[in-house]
This record gives C-alpha cells, structure tokens and sequence, in this order.
C-alpha cells in the first residue's frame, strides 16, 4: 500500500506534465493579442498585393490589344470584346493570335475587366473597379485602369 507521502509525489507528476486550464487560457489570450497586431498589417498587404496584379495583367491585355492592332489595323470592337485576343474570329485573316498565353484572366477580386471601345481616355480603356466594383474610390476600392484615374 503507497503511504501519503508516494501519494502526493504521484499527483506532483501529473500535473507537471500537463498545462492548467488558466495556462492555455493565458497563451490563447498573447496569441489573440499577436494576431489582432499582425493580422492588419498582413490585410493590408494583400490589398495592395492585389491592386499591383491588376495592374501588371491590365499592362499584359493592353500589350496584347496593340499587337492585335499591329496585325488587324484596328482594336477589337466593343461586341468582340477582349475574347478575341485568343479565339480565332473567320472574319479577319490577317488575324495572327493568339495574342494572350491563356484565357483572359479575371482581375484579382473575380470580375471581368472592363474593356471599352472607343476608349474616352484613349483608343480604348481597360479597367477594373478595384475591390468594391463600383466605379471611383480610394485606397483598395480605387480603380486601376490603363490611363491615370486621378486618384
């Protein structure tokens, strides 16, 4: 039979092998605080990171609308759309595409670019409307498009 003596030494082990109920709340508690820190931070980052690869894939579509210039003497009108830039229309043989490596892609927040012709700040505008899809804005909402928006 264990005396009170083994008996308390036996319950000392247990408990310092595991973590008290006010421990784990503590450590939830820092972490909590360390993401509230970090975590607008890292979201702005992302929006950023997002208004940049618009930019660099409005850059890439607008490059490829003047090589389809350069080959049909003209844009693609506003009813072809951007989708000419990758699917052989039988209508213009001088057409010598595709003019993008992959479909048109979508900007970063899933819509469709907008792709006017003729364009009211050039031959033709390409925009998308930034994160809240409406049309002006500031900061992740402004509009990035292939001419100065003013923002």
């Amino acid at each position: 039979m264990a005396t009170r003596g083994e008996g308390l030494l036996t319950l000392r082990k247990r408990r310092a092998t595991g973590f008290t109920l006010i421990e784990l709340m503590v450590v939830l508690l820092i972490l909590g605080l360390l993401a509230a820190l970090v975590a607008p931070r890292f979201m702005g980052r992302v929006g950023k990171a997002k208004q940049q690869t618009a930019r660099a894939q409005i850059q890439l579509i607008a490059t490829a609308l003047d090589l389809f210039y350069l080959d049909v003497g003209r844009y693609p009108t506003q009813e072809e759309g951007l989708k000419i830039l990758r699917q052989k229309p039988a209508h213009i043989p001088s057409w010598r595409g595709p003019y993008l490596d992959k479909e048109v892609p979508q900007d970063p927040w899933g819509r469709d670019y907008i792709y006017k012709m003729p364009g009211d700040h050039g031959p033709f505008d390409l925009l998308s409307l930034g994160s809240d899809g409406i049309p002006g804005g500031e900061g992740e909402n402004q509009d990035i498009a292939n001419y100065q928006t003013g923002q």
